[in-house]
């Protein structure tokens, strides 16, 4: 409009020449300082102008164009300015002002987001506000289905892609990859993401494997590190049957070659396997800088997984068995049985060793990149632990009870979104000032026997505590505790109390006979006693495994891991075939806080990317169940179509396409492994989805209750006529019988 007013105005003045060339530096100016317009901040959020009036942003180009002209326009004399020139000048002016074809106002519904997304990124406004009419009308197009089957059965359908890509290292032929991808594929369709603390144990969103093979030219220079470090090292003082190799020696040249891989593919999960030359010796690896004595021992393993998204299994090396030493599921045990031993067994064909590696990897893609939840938790803005420890002497020491190293490495793990802040809090208090404490643990002390092969087969008496017996004892209690603690209830959002007892007693005392804590939904129990160690029940390359009683840093590490985050341990998956959780200690050795095998609390990329993902899967898994409700509420009102009039009609089409799109946006960004812009997408469907029931809600209040009453239908007179017509004919048959059935009587 303003611009068309403005070539009026031109046009009249131009008879003028120097009113002409004036009216085309006003126009220019005014050209320049409209795309200049401030950004505004409104409720705290900064937004400019095209937020609101949904225009594009500045050009730089077109404001380079302007300038330009008017320096040419000021250069040139004006007695060459004719009335010709002048047109020239003035519609070269308008051509530079128009807006590229990229920054159009018709924006696309992803290029609008992904502005809103920049905007705002904790999803604070409602993006449908903001929608300009041209898109408004293109999510009126499309009217969703008046079958509210199809329309929950679409919801049903969303599969997140989880991107593999596995480079095979050392003695591979040119099909390996391929076949490799044959058998994953075939081995594994797409499945349900699954919970083991809840009940259904399934989500309603599936994950399907991405897996690409390729050929990496590692081998040699892996070899050669290999090569180099088992020669210059001397033999260690105690036998083992295992030479140790620090990891670091291979996972420094398959960090750099992962580092080079990401930075020029789509994001993804890296596995390296390595299928490397014989060295001198048999090996294994080291994953602690301490070396191992005839006292502790350390557990040797073969793979590796980093704190960037990949992780390396070396077939060459061990062969290693660790598990339960007496009973027990999940050993990996060092028969030729385990896919981890495919390169110790007899020679075979190279289909019958891909077919072990691909079980190896289907194995590793369940427990590491798609593990079950833990728990089932919420995405909350506020997280606190409080770390309550109980104690009775003074002059106990607090000597692997680290709570500085323990809030450092939650917090370096990166382990909540942006949005979210993470508190720790820590309290002392005695058992003299707090009785229900020593109540608790009295009453939660139980017993058991086992014998043990001395001279003959003593009978021993041990002493254990009762976890779930303790936990009720400490849920009903928690406020004396807060006051014997001096805690004050001021924060609000998830809290997550780790109560750790120090007791005063010389024997070992675990929590159900085995952990030193264990992880509740709604608490952390942790326990020590003054024995410094003790052997535990599980056994490690044929030598048992020693637990350090009094170092908790790790076990606390895991616990919250569980309860805050709902990270499950890599040596628990649900298995919706057996209906139970199944036990696997495959991955439980290296860069891991969970399981007895290894001493390192550092996280790696599976717990890193399980605590960010359980929560999106979670809330996402309630959003698509509360749009089903809102779908099936409808339907007993007879459907949208019946519920909704005029402009709330137009209202639910707009807002359930919206709510559609964010929700395949929300899968395409876990896909792509940014959870930031997922969460965005989830927290912005939120508002839709509220929008939605906002809609249905007034419109069943507007509802009015009618009786209508039917009339009597009128009688039937086709039907009593030709029941009428068959009566007649069968009393005429039967009055006519002799008449009629003569020929078939018998004839004396």
């Amino acid at each position: 409009m303003l611009r068309a007013k403005i070539c009026r105005i031109f046009f009249v003045l131009l008879g003028s020449l120097e009113l002409s060339f004036i009216a085309i530096k006003s126009y220019a100016i005014y050209q320049i300082l409209k795309t200049l317009k401030p950004p505004w901040n409104i409720d705290g959020v900064t937004h400019s102008s095209s937020s609101f009036h949904l225009q594009p942003s500045p050009d730089p180009k077109s404001i380079f164009n302007l300038l330009e002209a008017l320096s040419r326009l000021e250069e040139m004399p004006k007695t060459l300015l004719s009335t010709p020139s002048l047109f020239l000048i003035f519609l070269s002016i308008i051509i530079s002002s128009l807006p590229t074809f990229s920054s159009t106002p018709s924006l696309g519904l992803d290029s609008f987001l992904s502005d809103q997304y920049r905007r705002d990124p904790l999803a604070g406004n409602d993006s449908f506000t903001f929608l300009p009419t041209s898109l408004k009308k293109s999510l009126s197009l499309s009217t969703p289905s008046s079958n509210h089957k199809s329309l929950i059965s679409h919801l049903l359908s969303f599969q997140i892609s989880i991107p593999v890509y596995v480079k095979l290292v050392g003695h591979f032929s040119a099909a390996a990859p391929s076949l490799l991808q044959f058998f994953a594929s075939a081995a594994l369709s797409s499945a349900q993401f699954q919970v083991i603390g809840s009940n259904p144990h399934h989500l309603v969103v599936s994950h399907l494997l991405h897996l690409e093979a390729a050929y990496s030219p590692l081998g040699s220079e892996i070899s050669a590190a290999i090569r180099s470090h088992v020669d210059s090292s001397t033999v260690p003082f105690h036998r083992s049957v295992l030479f140790p190799v620090p990891h670091s020696v291979v996972d420094r040249i398959v960090r750099d070659d992962f580092e080079k891989e990401s930075s020029n593919s789509a994001p993804g999960f890296y596995i390296y396997l390595l299928n490397l030359d014989q060295q001198s010796k048999r090996y294994a690896y080291s994953y602690d800088a301490k070396d191992s004595s005839l006292a502790f021992s350390k557990c040797l393993g073969t793979i590796w997984t980093g704190k960037e998204r990949y992780m390396w299994i070396d077939l060459a090396a061990g062969p290693v068995d660790y598990g339960p030493a007496l009973s027990g599921e999940g050993l990996l045990p060092r028969g030729e049985f385990h896919p981890l031993a495919s390169l110790h067994k007899s020679p075979r064909p190279e289909k019958a060793l891909l077919a072990d590696l691909a079980s190896l990897v289907l194995s590793a893609y369940q427990t590491l990149l798609v593990p079950s939840l833990r728990i089932s938790l919420f995405l909350e803005s506020m997280l606190l632990i409080q770390f309550i420890r109980i104690h009775g002497s003074d002059n106990q020491g607090l000597a692997g009870l680290d709570w500085a190293f323990i809030e450092q490495t939650l917090r370096e793990s990166d382990l909540s979104f942006k949005e979210q802040t993470l508190l720790f809090k820590s309290y002392s208090v005695k058992y003299s000032e707090c009785p229900i404490c020593s109540f608790s643990i009295a009453k939660s002390m139980n017993s058991y026997t086992s014998r043990f092969l001395f001279e003959n087969y003593t009978l021993i008496v041990s002493e254990y505590l009762d976890s779930k017996h303790l936990s009720k004892l400490l849920r009903g209690s928690l406020a004396e505790i807060h006051r014997a603690a001096g805690i004050t209830d001021d924060v609000y959002g998830k809290v997550l109390p780790v109560f750790v007892f120090d007791l005063d007693y010389d024997k070992i005392i675990f929590l159900d006979r085995f952990h030193q804590a264990v992880a509740f939904r709604d608490m952390v129990i942790v326990v020590r006693s003054r024995n410094p160690q003790t052997v535990s029940d599980y056994s490690c390359n044929g030598r048992h495994v020693i637990t350090n009683a009094r170092n908790l840093n790790r076990a606390i590490v895991g616990s919250v891991l569980q309860s805050m985050w709902g990270v499950t341990p890599t040596h628990l998956t649900w298995s919706q075939e057996h209906n139970s959780t199944m036990v696997d200690y495959t991955w439980s050795v290296g860069q891991t806080p969970f399981g007895p095998f290894s001493e390192l609390s550092s996280l790696s990329f599976v717990q890193k990317d399980a605590a960010k993902r359980n929560v999106l899967l979670i809330s996402l898994n309630y959003s698509i169940t509360s749009a089903i409700d809102l779908l099936e509420s409808m339907e007993a009102h007879g459907g949208y179509r019946k519920l909704l009039k005029n402009s709330r009609y137009v209202e639910f089409v707009q807002r359930w396409n919206l709510l559609k799109y964010k929700l395949e946006k929300i899968i395409s960004a876990m896909s792509q492994l940014d959870y930031d812009k997922a969460i965005y997408f989830l927290r912005s469907s939120d508002l839709d989805l509220y929008a939605l029931y906002t809609v249905i809600y007034q419109a069943t209040q507007e509802l009015e209750a009618s009786l209508v009453c039917f009339k009597d239908p009128s009688f039937p007179w086709v039907s009593a006529f030709v029941a009428a017509g068959i009566l007649f004919g069968f009393f005429y048959v039967y009055a006519k019988r002799d008449k009629l059935f003569r020929s078939k009587r018998k004839q004396f």
